[in-house]
């Protein structure tokens, strides 16, 4: 077979057999990862971060085109057809995230002007990431996660690593750390910088984001802000209704998108107003950029859950995919006598000693609960959809547990 050329890519693409199980993990955990990145190259106006953001955008293009090589051969029937349907809107969808997140790191490659208060903004919105390189002699060098158990000790979590030109997407236990591998590190910022000087052999000194400004600017820069956390939100609670074949959930996912057009809307109009006012309107450029990108994030969350809507059904596949991909989403019931009974949560994150977020609720009187700014405490009888480690998933699904 010839090779297909694909444009904008170094490398051709041939068909090869391989799983579409496989193709689909990779491709939702490369796509999650490109938006932390994404965001975090802005955040930090991060060259280096930007141009890792891209390299995963071209490697993205690959993985599309094999997986939807491999669904053509898959479909022999009409029936098959319909069933396989779902699975190319997923394809489709971790794309299109790719390529948004590829635009948002544009801003910083090509120096798109971009208002100091986003930066001061996005930095209570984006999770701490920082990339390291691993140092020749440092201690950890030649180890493997599970020795250095970083996760238990500080705190902080080894997200990806490349060697080389290769991603490690989804590092586990056994993976080894060695000299010369460019890790992403995410978790609190009081424990980044030892665990970075420890990895690196450098001091970490971060460049402390301005302050958000207070200026005609505020209602646009809090509501990209916004945008951006219900967008990354309706990814997840898309890929929950896939794997718990939720249609409720899936409604919840078209309304957030719904949200976010709404929010575009309003987010346009105070930008204009403000270029009005603007000595250099030219600066504003890089914020148009981030609201378009952002809201394309939460349209392809629309299209990851559209077999559900459609009462096409969920494909096996799918399933086994989100159950294998790197953060894991998991289903909880409240039992009345459990730990977490009575526990409050605050933005999403509950009280407990666990690295463990909660993306929504299903309370049986209100129905779904969803949104950066749910604030509540869980009660007997309540479903939660949440999202952290394996090991995090099961430590959080034993305290639902009444203990007997």
């Amino acid at each position: 077979m010839e090779p297909l050329e694909v444009e904008g890519l170094r490398e051709s693409v041939s068909y090869e057999p391989v799983s579409v199980k496989e193709l689909l993990v990779e491709m939702k955990d490369t796509s999650e990862l490109l938006i932390d990145l994404a965001y975090s190259a802005v955040l930090h106006q991060s060259d280096q971060i930007a141009n890792e953001v891209l390299a995963l955008e071209a490697k993205m293009q690959v993985l599309q085109v094999r997986a939807r090589m491999s669904l053509m051969l898959a479909a022999r029937s009409p029936d098959e057809a319909e069933a396989l349907a779902p699975v190319l809107g997923v394809v489709e969808a971790a794309d299109t995230i790719a390529d948004a997140a590829g635009d948002i790191a544009k801003i910083v490659i090509e120096k798109i002007g971009l208002p100091p208060s986003m930066r001061g903004a996005l930095s209570t919105a984006v999770e701490l990431l920082v990339r390291g390189t691993v140092a020749d002699d440092s201690t950890w060098a030649g180890q493997t996660l599970e020795a250095i158990d970083l996760e238990s000790e500080t705190g902080i979590r080894v997200i990806a690593v490349r060697r080389g030109d290769e991603w490690i997407r989804n590092p586990g236990p056994e993976t080894r750390i060695t000299a010369g591998d460019v890790t992403l590190l995410r978790g609190p910022e009081a424990a980044i910088g030892e665990v970075y000087e420890r990895l690196t052999g450098e001091a970490y000194d971060p460049k402390p984001a301005p302050e958000p400004a207070m200026a005609d600017l505020e209602r646009a820069v809090d509501s990209i802000v916004l945008m951006k956390n219900l967008s990354e939100l309706a990814v997840d609670l898309a890929y929950g209704a896939i794997l718990f074949d939720d249609e409720a959930l899936a409604r919840e996912v078209a309304n957030l998108e719904v949200e976010v057009d709404a929010l575009q809307s309003r987010f346009e109009a105070w930008v204009l107003q403000a270029a009005a006012e603007a000595d250099d309107p030219v600066a504003l450029r890089g914020l148009i950029h981030l609201g378009v990108s952002t809201e394309v994030i939460s349209d392809a969350a629309v299209s990851i859950s559209e077999g559900v809507l459609r009462n096409i059904g969920v494909h096996p596949v799918v399933e086994l995919a989100v159950q294998e991909s790197d953060e894991l989403i998991a289903r909880v019931e409240i039992d009345a006598n459990s730990e977490l009974a009575g526990t409050e949560i605050v933005e999403g994150v509950p009280a407990v000693d666990i690295s463990t977020s909660v993306i929504a609720i299903r309370r049986p009187e209100d129905g779904w609960l969803v949104g950066p700014d749910m604030d509540t405490r869980l009660r007997a009888g309540d479903v939660l959809i949440t999202k952290g480690t394996r090991t995090s998933a099961t430590e959080f699904e034993s305290l639902a547990v009444s203990p007997d």
